[in-house]
């Protein structure tokens, strides 16, 4: 057996057991009722919430074993997955250069894979017994550090730690404190709309099942909230973090 079919047979083998560990979840909202993992480390109690880690871990699962299948089967006449990644990529790159410039495509990798890991993240409850990880607050969170990170990280390489800092001081220094407050208000205003907005479609996508007794209306609704709302937040949430990083990297 060769070496890309043993790795193609491990990938196959993590996701069976991902999706029959996430199957094993209830897709109600219980309030209060999270399951959750406790151990202790140092003398000090963490609390794991086990369902979105599995979902999570599953949708880097998904991604990355589409990708491995991508790379191992590059043809010049693209077949339908590699040309659905080409898109991407062709889409996501069109947006970089038009607004950073032509000479910043290095973030095309940044871009492109937050997108596709909360895109993913937003629609993938519409599968039966499978939950949005982004249905938790801590993933939008994370992602949202994670942009933050990147685009700090990028003004200090772009400007310099004097230039960096300076911007915070503009127009004059005294603004100082409103600044470094304005940009954390962005960081929390980008979480708390993607949690917001998938959260509350699964609300209402609840209320709306117990009412009519989980027919017809609700398949709708899991479709509207799943794949359209879902895919509007995955790219406002791009677009958010591309807007953010031009502003942090403009002269």
């Amino acid at each position: 057996m060769t070496k890309r079919r043993k790795l193609l047979l491990a990938i196959v083998g993590v996701l069976a057991v991902e999706v029959a560990l996430a199957l094993k979840a209830k897709p109600e909202i219980e309030i209060g009722a999270i399951p959750q993992c406790r151990f202790s480390v140092g003398g000090h109690e963490l609390v794991l919430n086990s369902r979105t880690a599995i979902m999570t871990w599953l949708v880097m699962a998904i991604w990355t074993g589409m990708a491995l299948a991508v790379r191992m089967r590059l043809r010049e006449v693209p077949g339908r997955l590699q040309a659905a990644f080409e898109f991407v990529v062709e889409f996501f790159d069109g947006l970089i250069s038009d607004t950073l410039g032509p000479d910043n495509r290095a973030y095309l990798p940044w871009i492109g894979s937050l997108f596709l890991f909360i895109w993913l993240s937003n629609i993938i409850g519409v599968v039966p017994g499978l939950e949005e990880p982004t249905r938790d607050l801590n993933v939008p969170v994370g992602c949202m550090l994670v942009v933050l990170a990147m685009v700090h990280a990028s003004a200090i390489r772009k400007k310099g730690l004097k230039g960096y800092i300076k911007g915070y001081m503009q127009p004059f220094a005294l603004l100082l404190p409103l600044n470094v407050i304005g940009e954390i208000a962005k960081g929390v205003s980008l979480a708390f709309r993607l949690f917001g907005n998938i959260m509350g479609g699964a609300i209402i996508f609840l209320v709306v099942s117990s009412l009519v007794r989980y027919v017809l209306i609700p398949v709708g609704l899991n479709l509207f909230f799943g794949l359209f709302v879902g895919t509007v937040q995955a790219f406002v949430f791009t677009m958010l973090a591309l807007a953010y990083t031009a502003v942090a990297v403009s002269d």
